[in-house]
C-alpha cells in the first residue's frame, strides 16, 4: 500500500515515541532514527510533528494549526515512559476521528502497555492499537484502519 492510498493523518507524541519510525515502517523502509526538527509532510499523507510540539505549551497551538489539513489525528504513547503527556479529552479540540497508538510493544511489559492504553483513552481517542515499528506488529491493521 502506498502513502496515496491512506487518509491524511497527523502524528502527535513525545520525542522518541515512534512517529517518524511509523512513517518509515508504513513505507516498508529500514528504520533510521533521526530527530524531526519541524512539521514534515511525508508523501502528502502523513504529517510528522516534532515531539517538542506536545511537550512544550508554547508550541501546542502549532499542532492545532497543522491538524487542520489532517483527516485523522494519531496520538502516540510510548509505554516505556510511564508519563501522561496528553491532557484529558485532548482529542476533542481537533473535532476529527482519532487513533491512539501504543508503540514499542516489542520491548514493553504488558502492564506498561495497558497503562499506555489507559492514558490514550483518557485523552479521548476513538480507538487504541498496539504497534511495533521494529517488528511491524500492528502496522498492517493500522493501515487497514486509515485506508481511503
Amino acid at each position: 500500500m502506498s502513502d496515496v492510498d491512506i487518509k491524511r493523518i497527523i502524528l502527535i507524541g513525545r520525542s522518541g515515541s515512534g512517529k517518524t519510525s511509523l512513517c518509515q515502517a508504513i513505507r516498508g523502509e529500514d528504520l533510521k532514527f533521526y530527530k524531526t526538527q519541524t512539521v514534515h509532510i511525508e508523501n502528502m499523507s502523513m504529517i510528522d510533528t516534532p515531539g517538542e510540539y506536545i511537550e512544550r505549551a508554547f508550541f501546542k497551538s502549532t499542532l492545532t494549526a497543522a491538524a487542520v489539513d489532517a483527516e485523522i489525528v494519531v496520538l502516540f504513547q510510548d509505554p516505556t515512559r510511564e508519563q501522561i503527556i496528553f491532557p484529558p479529552v485532548y482529542t476533542s479540540m481537533f473535532n476529527k476521528p482519532s487513533i491512539g497508538l501504543v508503540t514499542k510493544t516489542d520491548i514493553a511489559s504488558e502492564k506498561s502497555i495497558q497503562n499506555a492504553e489507559h492514558f490514550l483513552r483518557l485523552a479521548g481517542v476513538d480507538k487504541v492499537m498496539r504497534v511495533s515499528n521494529k517488528t511491524r506488529e500492528g502496522i498492517k491493521e493500522f493501515l487497514e484502519l486509515i485506508k481511503k
